[in-house]
């Protein structure tokens, strides 16, 4: 982001002229205007920072974001394979090629997971608060984990984990846990850049608007998310139930819901980086305009810290959506060459919910508290 201002001297700025340099006698005639402090696109413009792909591999973590990346489509492209090219049953292990998919996209989440948990412990990558509230929301997912994995849960959400044993019960808690931790994050991102690419804010303002195809599809993404963690929802499947779905086409149902779920929340994925970009922009032009002698150095540190943990941003918003797809993935491999594999796929459909479940629930209450003015953009 950058200030320009038109200056009539020969100095070798050519037409830039910062705030300090103006004299006591010009400053004396800006105070004695009767004239409203307006925003004059011909005295001041502060230029879009556009995102360039190129400057991605510059940054902090990109490492971490290209390894996901490799590691998360190599394991779709495995399933994907499997699912679609077909495969021998009763042939072994190796010869049916169960095993591959399996391995690679069990390798995709760990990679996933393994770089969220090492940006949550970045220290200036987040707020202390941002860190505390991720450790609130991880011993509250493992608890509900508890919860839903015990004689409780049928009641009002729709899976049913009787044929898991106790230590079981005990590693999927932990893992819902992680999941909610690691989420909340990525879903405050989510959540300001719905509300500044939506212009929930209504400030008309060119230098943060958003496209109408990627305001379509920030609003399709998260309607699609937060219907889809509706699904498995005992009263709301109820009511789903009068519309004539036999149990397997509702099954088939949820299953294209959560795929095209994560399927929308990579194709959003630039449209959040962008608007991840103009939060910083519009703290400069929010401080820009909040006095007559506005103090900027807040707003340069964070323009400086939204360009510089760029990837930090991108692992965010693009772990979760594939370790969705891949969780979706796994619970498709038809096997009988290992011991309980029902019971993976069972709990894999759970996981990909579960990541939907979170980062609709964080979303929508952060949407909500911007609404009541308890949390802001600034």
């Amino acid at each position: 982001a950058a200030i320009r201002r038109p200056s009539d001297s020969g100095s070798g700025l050519d037409g830039y002229q910062s705030l300090s340099s103006r004299t006591n006698t010009e400053l004396k005639k800006k105070n004695k205007s009767k004239d409203k402090f307006e925003f004059d696109e011909n005295n001041a413009q502060i230029f879009r920072l556009k995102l360039d792909e190129g400057h991605l591999q510059t940054r902090l973590f990109y490492n971490d974001y290209h390894n996901s990346f490799v590691f998360s489509f190599v394991g779709i492209s495995c399933l994907l394979l499997y699912k679609y090219l077909g495969y021998k049953q009763d042939s072994g292990v190796l010869a049916n090629g169960d095993l591959i998919p399996i391995i690679f996209g069990f390798i995709g989440l760990i990679k996933a997971f393994s770089s969220l948990a090492k940006i949550s412990f970045e220290k200036s990558g987040s707020k202390r608060s941002e860190k505390q509230f991720s450790a609130i929301f991880g011993v509250l997912g493992f608890i509900l984990g508890i919860i839903i994995c015990s004689g409780i849960g049928p009641l009002v959400f729709d899976f049913h984990f009787d044929s898991i044993e106790g230590s079981w019960r005990i590693f999927v808690s932990i893992l819902m846990g992680f999941i909610a931790g690691s989420l909340y994050m990525p879903a405050g991102k989510n959540a300001r850049s719905f509300w500044l690419g939506t212009d929930q804010l209504r400030c008309n303002l060119s230098i943060i608007s958003c496209g109408w195809f990627s305001r379509l599809i920030l609003y399709a993404n998260y309607i699609l998310t937060v219907f889809t963690a509706l699904l498995w929802i005992n009263p709301f499947v109820e009511i789903l139930s009068f519309v004539s779905f036999s149990r397997s086409e509702f099954t088939r149902f949820r299953l294209l819901c959560l795929l095209l779920s994560g399927v929308l929340q990579i194709v959003s994925l630039r449209s959040n980086l962008q608007m991840f970009l103009n939060e910083a922009v519009l703290s400069w032009y929010q401080r820009l305009h909040a006095s007559k002698v506005p103090d900027l150095d807040f707003s340069r540190a964070k323009v400086f810290l939204h360009n510089h943990y760029l990837c930090l941003a991108v692992v965010q918003f693009f772990a979760p959506s594939v370790s969705l797809l891949l969780f979706v993935g796994l619970s498709q491999i038809d096997t009988n060459s290992f011991d309980k594999y029902n019971l993976v796929k069972e709990v894999a459909v759970f996981m990909a919910w579960w990541i939907v479940f979170i980062w609709a629930v964080i979303t929508s209450a952060s949407l909500v508290f911007y609404r009541r003015g308890i949390l802001y953009v600034f």
